[in-house]
């Protein structure tokens, strides 16, 4: 066999680093902070201060490996962070702050985080759950509303720490298989389970999302991470902002619709990227005040975390004129898996945005490097035929192979797939479709039932802004779906015309059998709707009107 003679250069988060300092050091990052006001730096201040970061935590005692936990909104300094830890050695954790404080201290226990950085806002929720947490050693204070008062415990002034440090770091040469972060998943079965993704999974992910067909980032792009920076890496758009030159702008802790478009007008954002929930609550503002924003310069906004309803794809492009891009991912993919680019060898799809719909709200098929298959019960592959469900098991360099501390192993097959849960029909043409969580699938008198496709469906009904399927226990079926419905305001919708909407499109014992009107749908701590809170409180309801 020939041997390449390439030279071994290591995929390492560093690189991305210097970049940013060598070819991007105008290049502006812009932060809303808690009050509203905007703070602006450079990619330069991002290499200047990631340095004084990696010697204050050097002095501190952090070591290669050592975990540095992060409970942070989107940011400057978080993303210094994001940089500044993986480039010294040590392993950045981000806290989800949504979560309970009985899940963050099993968290940061479990992971045994050896400094946090918080925010001075997020102080009352850190000391909640810092006496279960015995591994940690030091806490840093962001003061984002607030002085930092040490003196009263509330930790190190991380301004303070910062500010008699070098410039300058030399940061050592890694081996690309290290960890460079540690991420959790969001626990709706069991505990939540870490993903350490490293330096060359994070590298060669930002690398093909920064591909045409990917997500696309160039230098002119405005990037908008309105998904957090604590769950999943912020999809690694960070990442991909950075290694093309393009300007970032961080929201702070205001994710209210209204903030939102105000920071993408004045911002003159090109992309952005959230999960449904965020984009249902900014299209029905835009739908109230069409000519309020002036988005014109939006190129595309990404919609994943949990399948897009194709009502909501469709009403920003009829409505707004405004490029909905549906992707597929998950923390334990680093988390990019697919994305739904209307292919042109599908012709006349690809040039009719209105005939394209249903492939554009499709979860898209892999990029490169990601190789995708579903199974049946037994794990014998399945034929691509857009009509057979089964689960959906993925695989490739950026994907988990294990979960940290060796748990979950049933999650991982003998031939080295990853079984995501998803339940999901793949088309001939590669295009994967989820259908249902294989923890949230209806399994009515031996049938599988789709709440994806029913909730799809509902959306698309004028008055209906948020529609979730769930199974409520029945006495002879097995289970039945239910349908929680939040109307719009000011509109409404009654039990027959929503089941008369759906009687065309679905057999018939896939019709729900109650329609619950409720002022809001419980969503987990990433925005998805919690169906699994939807069944506690209803899932005896049909048993209880059948025996009375």
């Amino acid at each position: 066999m020939l041997a390449g003679r390439m030279m071994d250069y290591p995929l390492t988060l560093t690189h991305f680093l210097d970049r940013a300092r060598t070819y991007h050091a105008r290049c502006e990052i812009v932060t809303q902070n808690p009050d509203r006001t905007v703070s602006r730096s450079t990619y330069a201040d991002l290499h200047r201060r990631a340095s004084k970061l990696a010697h204050a935590l050097t002095r501190l005692g952090v070591r290669a490996g050592d975990r540095v936990a992060t409970l942070c909104w989107n940011h400057a300094r978080h993303l210094e962070l994001y940089l500044g830890v993986p480039a010294m050695g040590a392993v950045l954790h981000t806290l989800n702050l949504r979560l309970h404080p009985s899940e963050l201290g099993y968290i940061a226990s479990h992971a045994e985080d050896k400094v946090v950085v918080v925010d001075r806002s997020l102080l009352p929720l850190f000391r909640k759950f810092a006496p279960e947490v015995r591994s940690i050693q030091r806490v840093l204070v962001l003061d984002d509303d607030g002085p930092v008062d040490p003196a009263a415990g509330d930790g190190l002034d991380y301004e303070a720490l910062l500010a008699p440090e070098p410039d300058h770091f030399d940061f050592p040469s890694l081996d690309e298989r290290a960890a460079a972060m540690l991420c959790y998943t969001s626990g709706t079965t069991g505990n939540p389970k870490g993903v350490a993704y490293s330096h060359r999974s994070i590298v060669l992910h930002t690398l093909v999302s920064c591909m045409h067909d990917a997500l696309g980032f160039r230098d002119r792009d405005i990037v908008l991470p309105v998904v957090p920076m604590f769950h999943a890496m912020a999809w690694g758009l960070p990442y991909g902002a950075i290694a093309t030159g393009a300007r970032l702008v961080l929201p702070g802790p205001h994710l209210d619709a209204a903030s939102l478009l105000d920071l993408m007008a004045r911002e003159r954002v090109t992309f952005a990227a959230g999960v449904p929930t965020i984009w249902l609550g900014i299209l029905a503002l835009l739908d109230e005040h069409p000519k309020r924003w002036d988005l014109s310069s939006m190129r595309a906004m990404v919609i994943g975390g949990s399948a897009a309803p194709p009502a909501l794809i469709d009403g920003f492009r009829a409505r707004h004129g405004l490029v909905v891009l549906h992707a597929w991912g998950m923390t334990e993919t680093n988390p990019l898996g697919t994305v739904a680019h209307v292919r042109s060898s599908l012709g006349r799809l690809h040039e009719d945005p209105a005939a394209s719909l249903q492939t554009r709200a499709s979860q898209g098929y892999p990029v490169p490097f990601i190789d995708q298959r579903h199974v049946d019960a037994n794990d014998r592959p399945l034929p691509w035929d857009g009509r057979t469900m089964g689960e959906l098991e993925v695989r490739g360099p950026w994907v988990a192979s294990s979960y940290f501390g060796g748990e979950g192993e049933d999650r991982f097959t003998k031939d080295g797939w990853f079984k995501t849960g998803d339940v999901v029909t793949i088309d001939a043409e590669g295009y994967m479709r989820i259908t249902d969580r294989t923890k949230d699938v209806i399994k009515s008198g031996g049938e599988w039932i789709s709440s994806v496709a029913l909730e799809n469906a509902l959306m698309s009904h004028p008055a209906v802004l948020e529609a979730a399927v769930f199974a409520a226990r029945h006495p002879l079926w097995g289970e039945r779906p239910l349908a929680a419905i939040v109307l719009r305001q000011g509109q409404s919708a009654s039990k027959e015309q929503l089941h008369a909407l759906l009687e065309p499109r679905f057999a018939k014992f896939w019709l729900p059998d109650e329609y619950l009107f409720l002022e809001r749908i419980p969503r987990t701590s990433t925005g998805k709707f919690l169906k699994s809170r939807l069944r506690e409180e209803f899932a005896d309801l049909l048993e209880k009107k059948a025996s009375g």
